[in-house]
């Protein structure tokens, strides 16, 4: 058991991380220590993240423990940048966080002087030249050789020729450098990618009441339609914003099988969505704004009901139908049958959550009207392995035991033989394990009439000696 992070009381009893929790209660036998949860860690920050969205809509995560904000073209709504930092601040240590921040021209710069810093500078640049190597985020090896090398701040890498840096620590050293000193800019990803249609709503007093955020929301949806239609679009994705006074974002987000735009339809999913949170919409303090983005539009075509007839409301009916589903049992519990361009039969189709709906896919014909069915109601994945007797090397079955029960076949149509992906094979040969082997499939009837899909795996002697048999789907 080791230490993973510390508060600033126990840093200042010398205590480091990665220190065992034996020597650390050898020092300091009444010293509180707590689980680490990485993963609650991170929804944390991502909840933080989220909130500090009303800043800028490039809100970055920055692990483990630091967020970036991009507020270029944001400060003057907030009287200057150290005005929007201070406040910014405040909201984080309303949660009882310890907040340091730093404002810089870059990412890079700003991330390094927020952890690096030690007393003031004249400008930036004098700034980040005077921070340690560490700052270079090169791992603890290379800080180390740099230092053994007599480089230990960044103003002294800045001033050493960049080929000589590059052949003895690196192009990431001279990649790092460039990028702390503004040479070379790294593009922010930001946690919420720039929707379509992005809309707000600020209040000048905290809304305690969720049916009132659900009423401005719904004007806020209507809104979004109408610039919808002016676009010939429908909306995919929503994601609605609660903006708490106290910091706190709960987001809310919802998909549709096919695009919409109207404002009834996006509300009650979003009322369904609420309904189905385990943990419920609390205000809290109130909500101080509310956010309604698009994050992704598709062409929406008027319809017209007296040409099409019903069909068009019908698949409409459908679509809604989905949606309710998915958003009370979860987006992966309704699913969809898409083809696939494979001729194995298991992989011939890919169950996808059914609000991804593609654009409509011909399945093809598989056989002639009237015909008996080519393959099985019922499919087996992985294929249930069987005991059969046939004839040698590539007759039918006889018989087959499956499940301890003995079948007698009185009846068989084939083989059909599927040839193994021979395109993906490592080797160049057929009989490569990333493939599979050869598969020769039977119909077969049994004596009480019950029918089989069933099929010998490997051809004997050139692909497997003694091939297995498996039973892969059933017809009835």
């Amino acid at each position: 058991m080791r230490l993973a992070t510390l508060d600033a009381e126990a840093l200042a009893l010398g205590l480091t991380p990665g220190m065992t929790l034996a020597d650390a209660r050898a020092r300091e036998p009444d010293l509180r220590v707590f689980d680490a949860d990485p993963h609650a860690d991170q929804d944390w920050l991502e909840r933080l993240c989220d909130g500090c969205a009303r800043y800028t809509p490039l809100a970055a995560l920055d692990p483990p423990f630091g967020l970036m904000l991009d507020i270029s073209g944001c400060a003057h709504l907030w009287n200057g940048e150290e005005a929007l930092a201070r406040e910014a601040a405040e909201r984080l240590e309303r949660h009882g966080l310890h907040v340091r921040h730093a404002l810089a021209g870059t990412a890079e710069a700003a991330h390094a002087l927020c952890r690096y810093a030690v007393g003031a500078a004249a400008d930036e640049d004098a700034a980040v030249r005077r921070l340690p190597v560490e700052a270079l985020r090169l791992g603890d090896e290379s800080a180390v050789g740099l230092r053994r090398a007599g480089l230990r701040t960044v103003g002294d890498l800045a001033a050493r020729p960049a080929a000589t840096l590059a052949a003895r620590f690196g192009e990431e050293a001279v990649d790092a450098l460039h990028a702390l000193l503004g040479l070379g800019q790294r593009p922010l990803a930001p946690r919420r990618p720039r929707p379509a249609i992005r809309l707000e709503r600020r209040f000048a007093e905290p809304m305690g009441s969720t049916a009132f955020a659900l009423q401005t929301l719904e004007e806020m949806a209507a809104e979004a339609g109408e610039r919808l239609a002016e676009r010939g679009q429908g909306g995919r994705r929503f994601e609605a914003v609660f903006f708490r006074s106290d910091g706190l974002a709960f987001p809310l987000r919802i998909e549709t099988s096919l695009p919409v735009r109207d404002a009834p339809s996006i509300m009650r999913l979003v009322r369904e969505r609420v309904e189905a949170l385990s943990d419920p919409l609390d205000p809290g303090f109130g909500f101080d704004m509310l956010r309604l983005t698009v994050p992704q539009a598709e062409p929406l075509a008027p319809t017209q009901l007296a040409l099409e007839g019903g069909e068009a409301r019908r698949q409409e009916d459908v679509a809604a139908l989905i949606d309710r589903l998915s958003i009370r049992a979860g987006r992966g519990r309704i699913q969809r049958l898409h083809p696939r361009d494979s001729h194995i039969p298991e992989q011939a189709q890919l169950a996808l959550p059914a609000v991804e709906s593609r654009g409509p896919v011909n399945w093809g014909q598989q056989q002639e009207a009237g015909d008996p069915p080519m393959r099985p109601i019922h499919l087996f994945d992985p294929p249930q392995p069987i005991d059969v007797i046939a004839q040698v090397p590539e007759g039918p079955p006889h018989r087959f035991r499956w499940r301890r029960t003995v079948h007698e076949v009185t009846r068989y149509e084939g083989p059909e033989r599927i040839s193994p992906e021979w395109w993906k094979a490592k080797d160049g040969t057929l009989a490569n394990e990333s493939v599979g082997l050869t598969r020769d499939y039977f119909r077969v009837e049994d004596a009480r009439g019950r029918r089989y899909w069933i099929f010998r795996h490997g051809l004997y002697g050139a692909e497997a000696p003694h091939p297995g048999w498996y039973i892969h789907g059933l017809f009835a």
